[in-house]
């Protein structure tokens, strides 16, 4: 992927002319989706500057992605990379705007807004002391995702009834140096008031208590009005990942649509949906569409242009915050059903076609694997594509499937028919256990007590996140079987990264779980070509994945914390797990698709009191 330079907006009256966009900086397209998307914040040398929304993007040149599954889970016609424009031109790419507006110099101390300080052009620094600025540490958000900059004046002059700077003094900023805590950070002014230090801003009643409320501010959406909030804001580091956390959504490309004519019409589609069927077949025939495909006609581009815009214009039509809810989980059901079935079933590599989902059976038998282990199927993917789309982000806390749209940060002024998205080409490895083996399993009262003691917990925190929205609170997915999936990727993700060549960041998991469908992915993705060099796809071997197994099982048995870890009967972030911690089972946030929640080590191995509970019991004792 190319690098993408943010650039701030344009200065000066709306009326004067237009100067050309001071570039910042290059950061890669992904980052724009997972990292420094619309609405973050980056720190760019001593500056820092907020990612504006999508509506300031120039996309003319901005590669178009196609992926009609995910498309109509999210409403959107389709998906287009972050733009990446040549450093040298004058276009622009990705805009920003300075924020936090509050700076403080180093040296005289002075904190005020950034434009009092008369800076040189590009420049942050003091015009009295040409010392280098350096931006407000604090921020105030609240979980709707408004944003501001934290209301010192407020906060030193507490209990002060004149209204904000009235008091005619210049707030200071400085660090006595004395401790690393918020107490040595100081806040005072020059109209006599006492220094007030940081120390208890971060409580959850402080800005309450002095009468600040939230201000609905999004300054990341050009001259966006304030919206009424009753949310209470947060005081909040700048740095800190509570500012920003991304709403991404991802699917793999599957058959039909990775291979045929589906692939083939997808780089045209924009410029074809409006177009009647024989400007279509115009088309076709000026850029010779069809020229190495002599088994597809003009007809066939024509078929597949109607199906594209059918299933568009029914993924955008507007519904209510009702049946958006629904209708959202549906598609998430439909979007892993289609790829469970299309993983469950070979799709060999074909000489003649570029494919973007290759799958196939291991060439030696499963036989050993399927008695001891419960293993039903082991499928090699050696070829996949998954695309991830931004479609919002959330502040203060991380993103929950039962949040009320209101928390629901807009990454544009107005509903967007498109989304930023990045494509990445990978491989995996496929485990699908034995239904009915698995059935037996499940109905074990302890492991149904087990999994309930979770659930009662996450159903808890669904409807405490849901709030009074009419959305309608998604149930909590811990079920025995999830558990066991859930857990049985972790174990095999940290004993592949030491067997594979891969780091466990550099993983993922897909977990398929329903009373249809008991598998998982294994995969790894990147960016460029690096995702498919077939360290992962080795791994399913059914030798190598028989080793793998019995070596992660006996590490899964006995855990560093033990048997604290094992005894616990509630642990993790919101008691959501069971016997699970950093020393046996969690992975690094980018591996896992739940948060590091839901997991429970004895769903595989059982407990030191009962240890045939574990679904691979017998298979650790052998």
């Amino acid at each position: 992927m190319g690098p993408v330079p943010p650039r701030t907006r344009r200065r000066g009256l709306p009326s004067a002319p237009a100067r050309a966009a001071r570039k910042l900086g290059e950061i890669r397209r992904a980052q724009l989706i997972t990292t420094y998307g619309v609405g973050a914040m980056i720190a760019v040398e001593n500056e820092s500057f907020l990612i504006r929304g999508i509506d300031s993007w120039d996309i003319s040149d901005a590669p178009f992605i196609s992926e009609p599954r995910l498309a109509r889970q999210l409403g959107v016609s389709g998906f287009r990379m972050p733009p990446a424009p040549d450093p040298d031109s004058a276009r622009d790419g990705v805009r920003a705007v300075r924020f936090p507006e509050m700076y403080s110099c180093p040296h005289c101390h002075q904190l005020q807004p950034f434009r009092r300080f008369n800076s040189p052009s590009g420049r942050a620094e003091c015009s009295t002391c040409q010392e280098s600025l350096v931006p407000s540490r604090f921020v105030i958000a609240c979980t709707h995702g408004h944003l501001e900059d934290f209301p010192y004046w407020k906060w030193v002059h507490r209990g002060n009834r004149v209204s904000s700077g009235a008091c005619g003094g210049q707030l200071t900023f400085r660090s006595d140096g004395t401790t690393a805590s918020l107490r040595a950070v100081l806040i005072g002014c020059t109209c006599g008031v006492e220094e007030v230090s940081m120390e208890g801003s971060f409580r959850r009643q402080a800005l309450r208590d002095l009468g600040i409320r939230c201000g609905g501010r999004r300054p990341w959406l050009k001259d966006a009005p304030a919206e009424s909030c009753q949310e209470p804001p947060r005081t909040l580091q700048r740095g800190s990942s509570s500012v920003w956390f991304p709403v991404m959504y991802s699917a793999l490309s599957i058959p039909p649509w990775s291979q045929g004519i589906a692939k083939l019409v997808a780089p045209f589609y924009e410029a074809l949906k409006d177009e009647d069927p024989a400007s279509i077949k115009s088309y076709v025939r000026i850029v010779k569409l069809l020229r190495h495909h002599p088994s597809y006609t003009e007809d066939d581009v024509v078929a597949e242009v109607a199906q594209r815009r059918a299933a568009e214009s029914h993924s955008t039509e507007p519904v209510g915050s009702t049946e958006a809810g629904k209708r959202a989980v549906d598609y998430r059901r439909e979007l892993y059903e289609g790829e469970y079935r299309s993983l469950s079933k070979p799709h060999p590599e074909v000489a003649e076609e570029d494919q973007e989902f290759v799958c196939e059976p291991p060439t030696t038998s499963l036989d050993a694997l399927r008695s001891s282990h419960g293993l039903a199927q082991v499928m090699l993917v050696k070829r996949l594509r998954e695309v991830r789309a931004l479609q919002s982000f959330r502040r203060v806390e991380e993103p929950s499937p039962a949040d009320s749209p209101m928390r629901e940060a807009a990454i544009s002024p107005a509903k967007p028919s498109w989304l930023p998205a990045f494509e990445v080409s990978g491989e995996g490895v496929f485990i699908r256990l034995d239904p009915e083996r698995l059935r037996v399993w499940e109905e074990q009262p302890e492991q149904v007590r087990r999994a309930a003691r979770i659930r009662e917990n996450h159903d808890k925190l669904l409807s405490a996140r849901a709030g009074d929205s009419d959305k309608p609170v998604p149930p909590s997915p811990a079920t025995p079987r999830f558990l066991l999936l859930h857990a049985l990727a972790h174990v095999l993700i940290n004993e592949w990264s030491l067997d594979g060549g891969y780091p466990a960041a550099s993983l993922r998991e897909r977990l398929y779980s329903d009373e249809d469908m008991a598998g998982v992915l294994i995969y790894t993705a990147t960016s460029d070509s690096a995702g498919s060099l077939g360290g992962v796809v080795a791994q399913g071997e059914p030798e190598r994945l028989a080793a793998s197994l019995r070596t992660a099982l006996h590490r899964a048995s006995w855990c560093s914390n033990d048997p604290l870890c094992m005894e616990s009967e509630a642990s993790g972030a919101d008691s959501l797990n069971m016997a699970a911690c950093h020393a046996c089972l969690l992975l690094p946030e980018t591996s896992c698709e739940n948060n590091n929640i839901l997991l429970d080590r004895a769903a595989l191995v059982g407990t030191p009191e009962d240890p045939s509970i574990g679904f691979f019991s017998a298979a650790l004792s052998a």
